[in-house]
């Protein structure tokens, strides 16, 4: 059956009444409007208000753009856009409403709540509620009667950034009611209420309102994948524990930073399948990774947080121990300087395992890099790459030996001769690969010792690609067959911590030395450079 959608414009007064339950789902990121966008808002409203000497319904209707909903026949709405327009306006109502006549704040009341009911036992029927972490005290400080006051008194270092932005933006509202006489605060209340539009977009299937938002707004929906995971996991877990495990993504989520969160569900995903991408990453995680009736605390406490530990050491190469760690270290950087994050899933499988265990680290890792090397040198395409590592994964989660000859993290004898054949070629036409080969050479022949914090590193020929006809190059090299077979091959490339210098390149052996591959004070950055400053022809 196909999704009915439903988009209709309304004004505020409609927006905010029994027609609409408002509600911020746990996906959505915290209320982060400062006062420039409060400061906009309300300076566009008292731009377009017009005369208070004409009626308000002679007024042009101003419209405030649209909310995306997941809603279906009854009044409650999941907000998938428009959180911060409809927290900005709840905000904008209660703190005018501070300054308002007695029948006027009984009026704007009513946009707020739905006043607690004795006789029939109800409580106030809130038009908007904010996410769990949130909810309450909006409610208290600024929905319910008398929250404005009470938000004057709250101290600002005690707060979240999202309760602060609440607390600065209902000052700024106050701070400009202030300003306007009474006749003109009433005017832009009304006006707001009744001649300012939103236009409701709604479906009652999530999937549907995420591709409206999509097309709606250009820059694309602001939640991603782990963010709609989130609200469906959590909203599973018993409510005593919701907000400690909300707390937890979250603080996963901000170690990591969003875009390093989002990398590591695709690697997640990628320990499960063990498979290219075939659906979206959303699918795969529903049908084979978290499907309906999933222990989501169990999923948290087991595989997000101890991956998410083991991703930020990898990334950031950040390993602690007692003894071993520098070598450990060492392995992720070089890992970290290949061409594709294929490697990562092994990687981060294995490490949130074996935590506690630095020399069987050194030793995984230093195969893992063997063979993520191996590949780039090889130039194995992205399908060779995970269906190896799938292989890996595979072997690691049966207790096989990998450290067995015919193990997947192993290179074969067939491999290993493609490498050597790749490494005694014309290397340096092999743009992709060199500079990598010549890093990791340089730190073998520096026993480890060496640092390559350099914001340039390029690879120099030793013989010139184009030796001038009068030099002692070609004395050396007199026929134009062999400086081919040697002018790109690894023993004729070195490395420079600076931009090539096109002069440079063609000076004498000697010359070339002293001025370009030295350094002020006749020395090498490099260890294979060094070598090459040590010959005399």
């Amino acid at each position: 059956m196909p999704v009915k959608i439903e988009a209709s414009e309304q004004p505020l007064q409609k927006v905010f009444s029994s027609d609409f339950d408002f509600s911020i789902p746990l996906y959505q990121r915290p209320y982060a409007w400062t006062t420039k966008e409060a400061g906009e808002l309300i300076s566009d409203l008292l731009d377009n208000m017009g005369d208070i000497k004409s009626s308000v319904e002679e007024t042009n209707p101003y419209f405030l753009g649209s909310v995306v909903l997941v809603k279906g026949d009854l009044p409650n709405s999941d907000v998938v856009d428009g959180q911060q327009r409809l927290t900005t306006l709840t905000i904008l109502f209660a703190a005018f409403r501070t300054l308002l006549t007695s029948s006027e704040a009984a009026g704007l009341t009513t946009l707020l709540y739905e006043t607690a009911n004795p006789i029939l036992g109800t409580k106030n029927r809130y038009r908007l509620t904010l996410r769990q972490q949130d909810a309450s005290f909006f409610q208290t400080n600024v929905q319910d009667i008398g929250g404005i006051d009470k938000i004057k008194t709250l101290n600002p270092a005690a707060l979240t950034d999202s309760r602060n932005n609440i607390r600065e933006n209902a000052l700024l509202f106050l701070r400009e009611a202030e300003k306007l006489s009474p006749e003109r605060r009433s005017r832009l209340i009304q006006f707001a209420a009744r001649r300012c539009y939103l236009v409701a977009v709604s479906t009652p299937d999530f999937s549907s309102a995420y591709r409206i938002f999509t097309v709606l707004n250009n820059r694309g929906l602001n939640l991603t994948n782990s963010d709609i995971l989130k609200a469906e996991l959590i909203g599973t877990i018993p409510l005593t524990a919701q907000a400690a495990y909300t707390r937890k993504w979250e603080d996963t989520e901000d170690a990591l930073g969003r875009e390093g969160f989002q990398e590591l569900f695709a690697h997640i995903r990628m320990i499960y399948r063990k498979l290219k991408l075939a659906e979206t990453v959303l699918q795969e995680y529903k049908k084979y990774i978290v499907p309906a009736g999933t222990d989501a605390a169990k999923f948290i406490d087991d595989v997000v947080s101890p991956y998410a530990d083991a991703y930020d050491i990898i990334k950031n190469s950040a390993y602690q121990s007692a003894s071993g760690a520098d070598a450990v270290n060492a392995l992720l950087r070089w890992l970290n300087q290949l061409d594709n994050s294929d490697w990562v899933p092994p990687a981060i499988l294995y490490v949130s395992k074996n935590m506690q265990d630095a020399a069987g680290l050194a030793q995984f890792l230093g195969d893992l890099e063997r063979l993520a090397a191996g590949q780039m040198i090889l130039r194995s395409n992205i399908n060779e790459r995970i269906n190896r590592y799938a292989r890996v994964l595979t072997a690691m989660e049966q207790g096989k030996d990998l450290y067995a000859a015919d193990s997947p993290l192993q290179l074969t004898d067939i491999e290993k001769q493609d490498i050597r054949t790749t490494l005694d070629g014309d290397l340096y036409l092999e743009a992709k690969i060199r500079l990598y080969v010549l890093l990791r050479l340089d730190s073998e022949l520096s026993k480890g010792q060496a640092t390559y914090n350099y914001p340039t590193i390029t690879v120099e020929h030793v013989l010139p690609q184009t030796p001038a006809a009068n030099s002692m190059w070609v004395q050396w090299f007199p026929t134009e067959d062999l400086r081919q077979k040697y002018t790109h091959r690894l023993g004729n490339l070195l490395l420079l911590p600076r931009r090539k210098n096109s002069e440079a390149q063609n000076f004498e052996f000697d010359v070339k030395k002293q001025k370009y591959f030295s350094s002020a004070k006749g020395v090498s950055s490099f260890a294979l450079t060094s070598q090459v400053l040590k010959e005399t022809d």
